[in-house]
């Protein structure tokens, strides 16, 4: 630490203890959304931002740290989005979006709240997008992941979600841009309903990507890839039959009863089914 001066004034060196001490708490504690400066988004990024998650007439956007809103009302006036919404801590950007709102003639299709990000409410959501910090972002993730229904869509501009890898990646103005679409939640003993009981999954997560092992027609192997995209799940193995190597494929969707709906398909055979989640005794 670097010691003041002992010809520095009482008051002076009260102010340096004062700084150092504010630096210490600034850098040791979580991020907040004061933490995020005001940097505008290029509106070539924004444009790509929209198209990445293919915003539809429908979907209830919301932009965590707005800053003048010009993500907000671009989705309503571009993309046809029936409502958005902006989240910013700064109560000018807040009275900048909606004055550029009413410019735009959009303000009774969008609206701005002054909040902290890690307060608010936007588990309705269909879109997310954002322009934070990476470390702002890692905070953020449980939330996303927990909150936010499955194949909710989610737009970063130039920073990440740490070990979360994006779905999709571009870029835009020379800015980097990601993807991620919110999965379901697969981990765990699935069984097959309806007389099909010898197709069983035993499954592990590691956010969108799936590993663990499937049992179909008296066989049990490895799953070779899962992947989830939102809540729809495919994933395929290889079995063997009469001797010869096959690719066994399941591709269903979680349901919100927590069952997953589909297909089991080996060679040219397709087979219905429905799995729920096996009870834990």
């Amino acid at each position: 630490m670097i010691e003041p001066s002992r010809f520095v004034s009482a008051a002076a060196k009260g102010l340096f203890v004062a700084a150092l001490l504010t630096l210490s708490v600034t850098f040791g504690r979580s991020a907040d959304a004061r933490d995020v400066p005001y940097v505008p988004t290029p509106p070539e990024a924004v444009k790509k931002m929209l198209e990445m998650a293919d915003v539809q007439p429908d979907d209830l956007l919301y932009d965590l740290g707005s800053g003048d809103g010009r993500i907000v009302i671009a989705a309503v006036r571009d993309f046809g989005v029936k409502r958005a919404i902006g989240i910013d801590i700064d109560p000018q950007r807040i009275r900048e979006s909606w004055q550029n709102a009413e410019n735009a003639g959009v303000a009774d299709q969008v609206d701005f709240r002054q909040g902290n990000i890690f307060e608010e409410d936007f588990s309705d959501a269909d879109v997310i997008t954002m322009y934070l910090l990476s470390r702002v972002n890692r905070e953020l993730r449980p939330r996303l992941l927990n909150e936010l229904r499955p194949g909710t869509r989610l737009v970063s501009h130039q920073f990440t979600m740490g070990d979360w890898e994006p779905d999709a990646e571009a870029t835009a103005a020379n800015r980097s841009l990601y993807l991620w679409v919110v999965p379901a939640k697969v981990a765990g003993e699935w069984r097959a309903e309806g007389g099909a009981d010898e197709i069983r999954l035993s499954l592990r997560q590691d956010y969108q990507m799936v590993s663990g092992d499937m049992s179909a027609f008296g066989q049990s192997t490895p799953i070779q890839s899962g992947r989830l995209e939102g809540e729809n799940l495919v994933l395929s193995a290889t079995t063997v039959r009469e001797g010869t190597p096959v690719e066994v494929r399941l591709e269903g969707l979680v349901t919100e009863e927590d069952k997953i709906k589909g297909q089991l398909l080996l060679g040219d055979s397709a087979t219905d089914v429905v799995l729920a989640r096996a009870r834990q005794d």
